[in-house]
């Protein structure tokens, strides 16, 4: 299957303020932001895109064009509401320093499955349709680009730290241990026997090398040869010897 890159967008002006922005309008990034998006885009632009989605909100937008400003052929880019921020009902624009005393502050942090935002959404109905939302964007770049497109999903951090937590096999409470910083790239291949977590949380390396990565299949017994490298699975001459891992 494809190799998704799921990039959170830069730095904003109200995550330096302490400010849960969920889904207000106007917040964008600030100059880090923008550094930020910048040095992602260069990470990835030797790395063919087929396509880019994105959050329909502003802070993402203005990344994935970062993203794209980068690429030499233009990949086609799409907003999908589907990876939009979480709705964080009467949370959002309030000071995070004001909700952690909030008695529903604990249950986000040690039941997140429990969680429901007055006035929003809850943090499992968040996971649901950002799985379902990047899995039908997998499964339509594969059908279209091949197996071995390479696309990229720019949205926000609880959103990417769920489909994570989805594609690790984590249960949703569990969440939290994932930690997604500012324009970092996670990767995620949906293989045919389950989801190949590649990178959390990375913000720094040139990526081209998943120009030839090597398709999904069987996991490496012993950990394989690494980026690009193929992977023998084949047995030794010796049964009685066993390989080197």
């Amino acid at each position: 299957m494809p190799t998704v890159l799921l990039v959170r967008h830069g730095r904003t002006t109200a995550n330096v303020g302490g400010i849960l922005a969920g889904r207000s309008a106007g917040v964008r990034l600030d100059t880090v932001g923008h550094d930020q998006a910048a040095r992602t885009a260069e990470r990835v632009a030797g790395v063919p895109l087929a396509r880019v989605v994105t959050s329909p909100l502003e802070r993402c937008r203005q990344t994935a064009q970062a993203l794209l400003d980068c690429q030499t052929a233009a990949p086609k880019s799409v907003t999908e509401p589907g990876i939009t921020e979480c709705d964080y009902g009467q949370w959002q624009g309030r000071a995070l320093k004001d909700l952690a005393r909030e008695p529903l502050w604990s249950v986000v942090q040690a039941q997140p499955s429990a969680a429901v935002f007055p006035g929003g959404e809850s943090l499992t109905a968040m996971q649901a349709r950002s799985v379902e939302a990047v899995r039908r964007h997998d499964a339509e770049v594969a059908e279209r680009y091949g197996v071995d497109a390479v696309w990229a999903a720019v949205s926000h951090g609880d959103v990417i730290k769920s489909v994570l937590a989805d594609a690790l096999g984590m249960h949703l409470d569990l969440f939290q241990r994932i930690v997604v910083g500012p324009a970092s790239i996670s990767i995620v291949r949906y293989g045919p026997h389950r989801p190949e977590v590649v990178a959390v949380n990375t913000d720094a390396g040139d990526l081209s090398w998943l120009r030839a990565a090597a398709p999904v299949g069987d996991a490496p017994v012993g950990g394989g040869a690494g980026h690009g490298q193929p992977d023998d699975q084949s047995q030794p001459d010796d049964p009685s010897e066993p390989r080197a891992s």
